[in-house]
Parts: structure tokens; sequence; C-alpha cells
């Protein structure tokens, strides 16, 4: 079985404060959250892509510190803000368990071709730091799980 965790970059600085756009440190506490809760949860992923904007690679990174893909961290193009989401669709096919740390309206484009086959009908709700788990189940795609930074870290305080 095929698993697609899409990671939504966490709060970023906005462009007129710093044109790079790093994480704010509310940004960050909720990538930790998230990420800390999979981790504890002995979620496996084989490798992380972002799509090299600094926002999105402070969040891979984050991940990968507390998961530990075994095939690493990369950037991989095709995948910032505006992109066709089926850029990305033969690397969603290589790899078992893929996290994909980006941007919308991206993502939501990405979940609404792999679920619906239509990238223009929204499917998912995102949120900045949050994790919306996919699954390939014969030829369908599925959500089988979505979590927000809120909600991780209410669940971290009953662990």
């Amino acid at each position: 079985m095929r698993v697609l965790y899409l990671v939504q970059h966490g709060e970023a600085k906005p462009e007129h404060e710093d044109p790079a756009r790093p994480l704010t440190d509310r940004g960050r506490a909720d990538v930790e959250a998230a990420a800390t809760l999979l981790a504890r949860l002995d979620t496996a992923v084989d490798k992380i892509i972002h799509s090299g904007k600094t926002r999105a690679v402070q969040t891979a990174e984050i991940m990968a510190a507390y998961l530990k893909p075994s095939a690493g961290v990369e950037e991989f193009p095709g995948i910032s803000p505006l992109d066709d989401p089926s850029r990305v669709l033969p690397r969603v096919e290589e790899v078992d368990r893929l996290m994909l740390c980006g941007h919308l309206p991206h993502l939501s484009r990405l979940a609404a071709l792999l679920i619906t086959g239509d990238s223009s009908r929204e499917v998912v709700r995102f949120r900045m730091g949050g994790v919306v788990c996919l699954v390939k189940e014969e030829k369908n795609w599925l959500v089988a799980w979505a979590i927000t930074p809120e909600q991780a870290q209410k669940l971290l305080k009953q662990l």
C-alpha cells in the first residue's frame, strides 16, 4: 500500500518582513508538534520532498529530524504553489511512503487530482503545519486521516 503524507508548511513570515519567508516561531512550533506526534506513533517515511522555498525546506527539515526518512530529504521541482500537480505524480508512484512538504494551492490541487481525478475541486482543507495522509488501495487514493497542529498538541498531552 502506498502512503502519501501531504504537509502544508508552517506559518511563515510575511514577504514584506522577510522576502525569504522563513517559518515564524509559531510555524516552527506547529510543525514540531505534528512531527513529534507522528514520531511517537511510529510513522514510517521513506523520503521527504520539498519545493526548495525556505518555509517548505524548514518544514521538511523539522519532519526529517523526528521521522528519520530512510531515503532522506530532497528538493523536488514542480511542487511550488502554482505548479501543475500532475508533475509530481510519477514521484508519488515511485516511493511507498512519501512525505511532500509544500504549499497551497498545489497541495489542495494534488489531493483533489489523486482522489477525484479533477484538480479543480477542493476535497481536503489544509492547515499550515498540518498533515493529511492519503493511502492508495488498489487504484484509488483515499484520505486515511488528517491532523491539525492544535490536534497534535492536544494528543501529545494525552500520550
